[in-house]
């Protein structure tokens, strides 16, 4: 590392502020754009301008209380301020919620389970309220809004199962004196499901940390703002399942075929507009996808980031320009032009297997140690296996009984990239992986990543896990 390049608290803050812009993303000049994107917050130009059907994270792993099944998780709408009414932050009614499974390799679901809502509005010209009084039951009639939701299960060519038939998501939270437990209202809409399944459809404390002040960091020209938690104190909608492993396990054998690959979308119709109304039409279109974090944000370009939120897993080795970039990426060149750390090698097939085929020896890759890909699956066609964007979990990978926030990188091989759990530092985690990083060998100049190392609120021990909403304003101002 050159000496020159190290000194001076400017060089510190600018180099602070190109890992953050890498990870925000390059197309915050997009449509409704204005705060920060992380994660997969506002990543795309076109979904930036529809948070309902923005897909912010994804999490699949075992879960900790119930080791044969996995929990899989995802959660839309992000930035939600907790003080946002008069009408707060449901889903779409129009839309398709879906986690996609795949226990091939095809990139194709073998399962996926889907959410549907439908709204119930009982406030008509009487009143702008979200609810008239205290809300302790989901069917207490002061709750004048609520949504109820239909989940399936697809198996390909399988008729779709229904799970769930008009349940009952959890409201947002509109405070401690309109719903003075907003535990039990969460508890009463996880459901319990067929083979020792569970769901809820809820709002909750957004799970994701990291820093984005990035624009105070430059103007200041010091690390005084580093270690703030950009998401602390605002809320999504999240969606959660647990399943007993030999459901999502190819032929339902999770010792043989313990790996899959999971992916969540978001599908919407178009809309007809008229005045004072809108009227969905017409088939259903993907417009947001997830599957590894940070991959459309500091991977894939701004003019082809609406372009991968559209595509299925499947097609995603026939987009050479997107391919490109995970060969070639462009975070470690931004890091050496500016704080002189040397850019890896390319082509980066390291990066190659983390992102698209699973770490495996039969991958062919530079890692060589079998993690997470699915052809570690004894009973699968090899021939069908395409590399495809997604987040690939092993099930046969022990519960951590102390997990630590680095995973893999530290020796934790329930952590993130094998799946993903809700205390994984992964913008940590993917700056170190970009730099060319391996387990146990870490960049040092890079070490302090970010400085927010989790939450700013615990996550529960029991499913769904993830902390209740906020309800104090983020707004602290004055």
């Amino acid at each position: 590392m050159a000496a020159a390049a190290v000194t001076g608290r400017w060089k510190s803050a600018a180099l602070l502020l190109a890992l953050s812009s890498a990870v925000a993303g390059a197309a915050l000049a997009g449509p409704g754009a204005g705060v920060g994107e992380a994660s997969s917050h506002r990543e795309a130009p076109l979904v930036a301008a529809d948070p309902q059907v923005d897909n912010t994270d994804l999490y699949a792993f075992t879960s900790p209380d119930k080791s044969d099944t996995v929990t899989l998780m995802a959660n839309w709408f992000p930035f939600q301020e907790p003080n946002g009414g008069p009408n707060f932050y449901p889903f779409a009614a129009d839309a398709h919620y879906d986690i996609n499974i795949d226990s091939q390799g095809t990139g194709k679901p073998d399962l996926t389970y889907r959410w549907t809502f439908r709204n119930e509005d009982r406030r008509g010209e009487k009143t702008f309220l979200y609810n008239n009084g205290p809300v302790n039951s989901l069917k207490d009639k002061t709750l004048l809004f609520r949504q109820h939701y239909t989940l399936q299960e697809i198996r390909a060519g399988k008729k779709p199962v229904t799970l769930v038939r008009d349940g009952i998501a959890a409201p947002s939270s509109v405070g401690k004196a309109s719903m003075p437990n907003y535990a039990g209202l969460r508890a009463q809409a996880t459901q319990k499901l067929p083979g020792g399944c569970q769901t809820v459809a809820t709002q909750a404390a957004d799970p994701f940390f990291l820093d984005l002040r990035v624009f105070d960091l430059l103007y200041g020209g010091d690390l005084s703002e580093s270690g703030h938690n950009t998401l602390a104190g605002y809320n999504v909608n999240t969606l959660a399942i647990q399943v007993p492993k030999s459901k999502l396990a190819f032929k339902g054998n999770a010792k043989r075929n313990p790996v899959i690959g999971v992916w969540s979308s978001t599908s919407r119709r178009s809309m007809k507009l008229s005045p004072g109304r809108q009227t969905p039409q017409g088939p259903y279109v993907q417009v947001s996808r997830l599957g590894n974090p940070l991959v459309n944000e500091a991977v894939v370009p701004a003019g082809l980031k609406n372009a991968f939120n559209a595509l299925p897993p499947s097609a995603d080795h026939k987009q050479p320009k997107v391919v490109a970039k995970v060969l070639d990426p462009e975070l470690p060149k931004l890091i050496k032009a500016i704080y002189g750390i040397p850019a890896p090698a390319t082509p980066r097939k390291d990066l190659q297997e983390i992102f698209l085929t699973g770490i495996a020896k039969a991958a062919g890759g530079p890692l060589a140690v079998d993690l997470n890909s699915q052809l570690m699956n004894r009973d699968i066609n090899k021939r069908y296996f395409v590399p495809a964007e997604e987040l690939r979990l092993n099930m046969s990978t022990p519960v951590t009984a102390d997990p630590d926030r680095l995973g893999v990188l530290n020796g934790d091989f329930q952590g993130f990239p094998n799946g993903r759990r809700l205390g994984d530092d992964v913008v940590d985690i993917a700056i170190q992986a970009l730099e060319g990083a391996t387990p146990g060998k870490f960049v040092k100049a890079l070490a302090a990543g970010d400085g927010v190392n989790g939450p700013a609120v615990p996550f529960t021990p029991t499913f769904p896990y993830v902390a209740l909403p906020y309800t104090g304003s983020v707004n602290q101002a004055g």
